[in-house]
């Protein structure tokens, strides 16, 4: 695996207005007990991190997870989500752990405007969720499914939209199917909410579905319903993320496991292996513990950035370039080392900032 050139190439600069945005917060609370959110930009022409700031609403010990962040435009919008702090549990003897404990779901939706570099409060999701389905089309985002109620343990289905310029929530029609933890990915020019775990609201919920939770929805906006289509994912695990490079679906894993030692793209029927994504591990720093990995697509381009590590963080960013003849390529951004240890509160997203 090769080192990314220092200067990119013609293929490259047709992107060189996009970065990647990643929400980080630290594993464990500082010496002051902060463990707020912080967001940051990746640049991937000049492998560079800019800091960006912190996401507003939360107090010094709260941290947000479970939320969507999209972009639209010049801007990101942070959606929905549960409120957590960090509780320390015993997990034997020797050893104990930080855990995210619920505290509160939230309808909120947040935008970051990068021109301006102002935060501003936008319309209200219907029904507060984390832990569910997001996706831009034609420039209106659709959020579906999740679970509404920290202590519940079932999804739930319903689904609505977002205009930005009438800055409006309109309720869609239920998912045909409870689902949290699912995907959301416009594709064909469709919305598609893809797997999670699933079940029927009058099941007995003592045996989960598989084909339930291997099944996707579609929307059919002219007929306004979820169609459901089955086999569209083969896990009963939910997919950790799915994107879609150039109309292929592409995914490198499921929630328990974010690699799987390639990368896999749906011909419409089946998932298989891409030439030449074949990689055990995708870095030599796999010795360490892995303590995120999320992936973005730009242009024929797929970006994975990982952190590795014990008690300090080395960032690292992988990419697979799926426009070589004869199956992509692997290259790699030289490291960087990071102070203290930090995690991922959502999955990235793409902005163009031209």
């Amino acid at each position: 695996m090769g080192s990314l050139p220092s200067s990119p190439g013609p293929s490259e600069n047709s992107h060189s207005s996009c970065y990647i945005c990643v929400v980080f917060c630290p594993r464990e609370p500082t010496s002051d007990g902060s463990v707020t959110n912080w967001i940051e930009l990746f640049n991937p022409s000049s492998n560079t991190w800019t800091y960006v700031g912190s996401i507003p609403g939360l107090m010094e010990d709260q941290v947000l997870k479970g939320f969507s962040m999209v972009s639209m435009r010049d801007s990101i919008y942070i959606i929905g989500g549960q409120v957590c702090h960090k509780e320390r549990i015993h997990v034997s003897d020797d050893i104990a752990d930080w855990v995210d404990v619920g505290i509160q779901v939230v309808p909120t939706v947040l935008r970051y405007n990068f021109r301006s570099s102002q935060w501003s409060s936008c319309a209200p999701l219907g029904v507060a969720r984390y832990d569910f389905a997001c996706t831009v089309c034609e420039d209106k985002i659709y959020v579906a499914g999740g679970k509404s109620m920290l202590a519940s343990a079932r999804g739930i289905s319903s689904a609505e939209v977002y205009d930005l310029n009438a800055d409006t929530w309109t309720p869609l029609p239920n998912l045909n199917i409870l689902r949290y933890k699912c995907v959301g990915v416009t594709w064909r020019g469709k919305v598609h909410v893809i797997g999670g775990f699933a079940e029927r609201e009058d099941s007995d919920r003592t045996v989960p579905s598989l084909v339930d939770r291997s099944s996707a929805e579609v929307y059919d906006t002219e007929a306004k319903r979820w169609d459901h289509k089955a086999g569209m994912w083969q896990l009963d695990v939910p997919p950790n993320q799915i994107v879609a490079v150039n109309e292929t679906l592409l995914s490198s894993g499921d929630c328990l496991n974010a690699w799987k030692g390639q990368i896999e793209a749906f011909d419409g029927r089946l998932w298989n292996e891409v030439d030449g994504s074949g990689k055990p591990s995708l870095s030599t720093l796999e010795a360490d513990q892995r303590l995120y990995l999320t992936m973005a697509p730009i242009g024929r381009h797929l970006y994975f950035l990982a952190g590795y590590g014990t008690g300090r963080t080395m960032s690292i960013v992988h990419m697979f370039d799926m426009s070589e003849t004869g199956g992509g390529a692997w290259r790699s951004f030289e490291p960087m080392e990071v102070e203290g240890e930090k995690e991922l509160c959502s999955h990235c997203c793409v902005v163009q900032l031209s």
